[in-house]
């Protein structure tokens, strides 16, 4: 059952951060441009394997270590490449990769992620040969192209449900697993620390948004809230795969946290009356509810803005999943 929460900020963005590079490291902003697919700049490259397939951590924890730079003024609203803005790839033992930020001519066809597969632009020979050097296998370079190309959310993928929720009309990402946000909140991240014998950084959930000021997990129960003037929907939480368990800073897999989370935040104790399939939950996804049309001026989120709960649910149970 919803209920009306107060009308006073429930938190305050802590940290935005934008993941270039599917699976390479992210980069932490103090302000980004939302555009319908997410921040601008996420997840709009991609390495590829030489059936043309994602690489992501779950199965090549080093791209972890593969350290991504933009300039500066690319997180500035308004701000165009031109041709002497790049894309800088630095990662252990390699030499560092620039790549052009002026869109590629080259198209290679059959990429695919998850459940997408299209035509991507092709970044060319020398960051074929970087990726395929480092990782040791055949594999390509990749922007998302977005003049041709769309991908509609489509979390009947992962929910295994015949039919779309009414959040996902219209909505679109790039190179994301399932929606344009991830939010999650410190609060969260400090009650799982006091669990674990060697804390973990927030790097280990890759979310976008970061929040503090709000009680653990209460992001759990948000169903709408407001960040500066743009409002969000939260669909769905996120159940954690592989990646939290490799180091951000040494590509190296272990146990935690995910061991630790199956003690307080499994689907047996996030979601006691469903089906029970073995997941483990932090932070919850977004999809922008207002039309964010390019052009318009102001279409930021900074550091230091307030979120506004503007509904929620009394229990995780009525979460959708």
């Amino acid at each position: 059952m919803e209920k009306q929460p107060s009308q006073e900020a429930t938190a305050k963005v802590s940290s935005i951060f934008i993941y270039p590079v599917k699976s390479c490291r992210g980069i932490s902003v103090s302000e980004s441009p939302i555009t319908p697919t997410g921040f601008r700049w996420d997840r709009q490259w991609l390495v590829i394997n030489q059936k043309r397939r994602a690489y992501t951590q779950r199965v090549e924890p080093k791209l972890a270590c593969v350290e991504v730079q933009l300039p500066n003024e690319a997180f500035q609203e308004g701000w165009e490449p031109t041709s002497s803005s790049y894309l800088v790839l630095k990662a252990p033992g390699m030499d560092v990769l620039k790549i052009s930020m002026s869109p590629p001519q080259e198209i290679a066809d059959g990429v695919s992620i998850w459940e997408w597969s299209g035509a991507a632009l092709d970044e060319g020979a020398d960051a074929s040969k970087w990726f395929s050097d480092y990782l040791g296998k055949p594999s390509r370079f990749v922007r998302f192209n977005a003049a041709s190309e769309t991908r509609p959310v489509k979390p009947s993928f992962w929910s295994h449900k015949p039919v779309e929720p009414e959040y996902a009309g219209g909505k679109q990402i790039m190179f994301s697993d399932l929606f344009p946000y991830l939010i999650a909140s410190q609060a969260s991240l400090d009650t799982l620390n006091e669990h674990l014998k060697d804390p973990v950084p927030i790097n280990r959930f890759r979310p976008n948004i970061l929040v503090d000021g709000c009680e653990p997990f209460s992001e759990d129960l948000w169903t709408d809230v407001r960040i500066n003037r743009f409002t969000f929907q939260c669909c769905m939480l996120c159940y954690r795969c592989k990646i939290p368990l490799v180091n951000q800073e040494t590509g190296i897999r272990g146990t935690e946290p995910n061991e630790t989370l199956k003690k307080f935040r499994s689907d047996a104790i996030v979601y006691p009356s469903r089906k029970q399939r073995r997941r483990v939950y932090f932070g919850q996804y977004l999809v922008c509810k207002d039309s964010l049309i390019a052009g318009v001026k102001g279409n930021v989120i900074k550091v230091g803005d307030l979120l506004h709960v503007l509904n929620m649910v009394s229990s995780a149970d009525e979460v959708p999943e």
